[in-house]
């Protein structure tokens, strides 16, 4: 009785696993068919597109810092596209109002009591895919209307919550040309972000390739390849990945060492760091290294995806002190000596 026990325990086993196997290589292939649908209209971009979509998979947010002109919006709206998301954009400015994100209740007359009610008009936040253009240039009161739908998905107006519907996915951007009139996000609103993404300029072959295809009349258009229920469930698979307890051990031993009073933090932190990050950033890195090592077709993540995912996950969470800046030693410069310094768990 206990062998047919056995056999059936190892049966159910077998089945989940070839099951796991089975969405695992349905996430890949979708994230390879949203990838070509993507370079319909975007040249190039290549690391920045796959940290976008880890992001998305692990039902994280990003923020991406980049000069005007390098297809932000367009890269969002055809992630939108190619899976039939609902998109709206939002251009934040100095006198943008929290309902102007959130909507407001509005007063009207019913058609058939004559009464007067209240009816709540849902605002650009009622989306999956939300871009919040510029977020610095808005003061924090406003900033702060996104923080809720972040974190809880919902949106509480005049004592009444609204959830919103999933997939959700916030993208901030910023312009780090410009400093007058802007407001920089708080560390309490930047640690929402899963991911700080800097998009740099493209090379002379891409950009020779931008200007030809969009000084023609013809546009490539973004095909449909997924839907709203694809990433729902690719979130979930994210989520189900296997992860070793050493990989889990390296994400939080990396952001341990951005602390300078910690005994793993490295000279350099230790000199050069205010404040380090906090312990969300171990759980966004495993999250996010289990997202690339899937969309690379790999069931587990190693230690190369931790490396990958840890200057998105880092650099908007760690606060350089006054040396750093008399020294001219940048946030980057920082990171990548924690990444070479801090060996993973044997």
């Amino acid at each position: 009785m206990e062998q047919a026990t056995g056999h059936q325990i190892n049966s159910r086993q077998t089945r989940q696993s070839l099951d796991d196997t089975h969405l695992m290589g349905r996430l890949h292939k979708g994230y390879v068919q949203l990838k070509q649908q993507i370079h319909n209209t975007i040249v190039g971009q290549e690391k920045v597109i796959d940290s976008m979509l880890c992001s998305m998979l692990a039902g994280g947010h990003c923020i991406v810092q980049g000069v005007p002109g390098l297809a932000k919006t367009m890269m969002v709206h055809a992630i939108a596209d190619a899976m039939k998301l609902k998109f709206n954009r939002i251009q934040f400015t100095p006198d943008l109002m929290p309902s102007d994100i959130t909507g407001a209740d509005i007063i009207q007359r019913d058609p058939q009591s004559k009464q007067r009610r209240y009816e709540f008009i849902k605002g650009p936040i009622f989306a999956n895919v939300v871009l919040a253009d510029e977020i610095n240039r808005t003061p924090p009161k406003t900033q702060a209307a996104l923080l809720q739908a972040m974190q809880e998905r919902e949106v509480t107006v005049a004592g009444r919550t609204y959830e919103l519907d999933q997939p959700f996915f916030v993208l901030a951007t910023q312009n780090p040309i410009e400093q007058e009139g802007t407001y920089p996000l708080p560390e309490a609103a930047l640690d929402r972000f899963m991911f700080m993404i800097y998009i740099d300029y493209p090379t002379a072959k891409e950009e020779h390739l931008i200007v030809k295809q969009t000084t023609t009349g013809r546009k490539n258009a973004v095909q449909s390849v997924l839907d709203r229920s694809d990433m729902v469930l690719f979130q979930e698979i994210v989520r189900m990945a296997p992860v070793s307890d050493t990989v889990i051990a390296y994400c939080i031993r990396l952001a341990r060492a951005t602390r300078p009073d910690d005994p793993l933090a490295t000279p350099m932190v230790k000199k050069y760091l205010k404040w380090g990050a906090g312990p969300r950033a171990g759980q966004y890195m495993t999250l996010g290294a289990k997202a690339m090592a899937l969309i690379n077709g790999r069931i587990t993540p190693s230690f190369e995806d931790v490396s990958a995912v840890c200057p998105l996950v880092l650099r908007h969470r760690i606060i350089p002190n006054f040396n750093a800046e008399a020294d001219g030693i940048s946030i980057q410069a920082i990171l990548e000596d924690l990444i070479e310094n801090v060996s993973p768990p044997k």
